[in-house]
């Protein structure tokens, strides 16, 4: 073999890119020394792009189809040295390829609760978690500002790259949408479209569009569920009083096991002052005018009881200061 033959078999004659599986965005075909030939067969297929870059720069872009690389068929873009000459040596090229397909089931969620203001829990904590769809939508954006100069880039690396950007917006979205918990599952596609203009001016500076989002689930502290069901099964009790008593027993039993623990985290300030009403009214059922006053030690354990429910964070010290005004006079 000669030398001229020798040279020949190092130009890259054919440049393709077959996909072997369905997590690759951009792929950099494999050149050696970058040498192609003059004449060399490039192939992109459907959902695919070629871009050839010229020590970094993007020199051409290939939509889906055939080329043969020569002069009369390279792109109206071409700012490759020696390509508008007709230059039938060997040129040197970077070709990558990229993916436009979309890649669907990108899972997103929010790695800490979120606190939000609620019309019913006044404040609650909760998680949620989902997936959305994303496909390159501006090639050199994409390049420039993620990928880079990798031979790579797997969508499993652009997910976690993408996940911190996603749950963070998310509780914007959550935040400006105020819907109620309780009626959140009901409207997740309605968030869902609240979030895909908010989560899209992040993806654009990456040439990335949010084909679609989607919320799977959301999640509510242990107290908040709790204390919904001791609400939709309110009707099934036939004396309020004792419902009461039991509301009121559970609330001190709970405050007494867990001292110092926030207990008004999941449900919110909110419920300490009905709880603290509920108490007092109870005292005022109990003690009508022909039955005995409230005795002092009465008077002084409720008091106790209070301060109970204010160390747990169930009550603000406003709402105990209130309550505590109010024994402090019938002594």
């Amino acid at each position: 073999m000669g030398l001229f033959d020798f040279i020949k078999n190092e130009f890259v004659e054919v440049i393709d890119w077959v996909e072997k599986d369905n997590n690759t965005v951009l792929w950099k075909f494999p050149d050696k020394d970058m040498n192609i030939k003059y004449g060399a067969q490039l192939t992109v297929r459907e959902s695919q792009t070629a871009v050839f870059l010229d020590e970094g720069r993007i020199a051409d872009v290939f939509e889906p189809g055939r080329f043969e690389l020569i002069t009369q068929n390279l792109p109206v873009t071409t700012t490759l040295r020696n390509w508008d000459k007709g230059f039938k040596s060997p040129f040197l090229a970077d070709v990558y390829f990229i993916s436009l397909k979309t890649f669907t089931n990108l899972k997103w969620g929010t790695p800490n609760p979120i606190l939000m203001r609620d019309p019913e829990f006044k404040q609650v904590r909760i998680k949620a978690h989902g997936t959305y769809f994303v496909r390159v939508s501006d090639i050199s954006k994409f390049m420039g500002n993620y990928a880079g100069t990798n031979s790579v880039v797997k969508i499993s690396g652009l997910e976690e790259s993408l996940r911190n950007i996603v749950s963070q917006h998310f509780a914007e979205a959550l935040a400006e949408a105020k819907i109620s918990v309780l009626d959140m599952a009901a409207n997740y596609t309605e968030l869902g479209e609240k979030i895909v203009p908010i989560l899209q001016k992040e993806f654009d500076p990456f040439g990335l569009e949010l084909v679609k989002f989607q919320i799977a689930s959301t999640s509510l502290p242990q107290e908040v569920l709790d204390f919904y069901d001791k609400m939709t099964n309110m009707n099934m009790v036939d004396d309020m009083n004792k419902f009461q008593q039991f509301q009121q027993a559970q609330a001190i039993e709970k405050a007494a096991d867990n001292p110092g623990g926030g207990a008004g985290e999941g449900i919110g300030m909110g419920m300490g002052m009905g709880m603290a009403n509920m108490m007092m009214n109870q005292q005022n059922q109990n003690n009508q005018p022909t039955e005995k006053a409230q005795t002092k030690e009465e008077i002084m354990t409720m008091l106790k009881e209070l301060g109970e429910l204010q160390k747990n964070g169930i009550l603000t010290k406003k709402e105990f200061d209130e309550k505590k005004k109010e024994l402090l006079a019938r002594l």
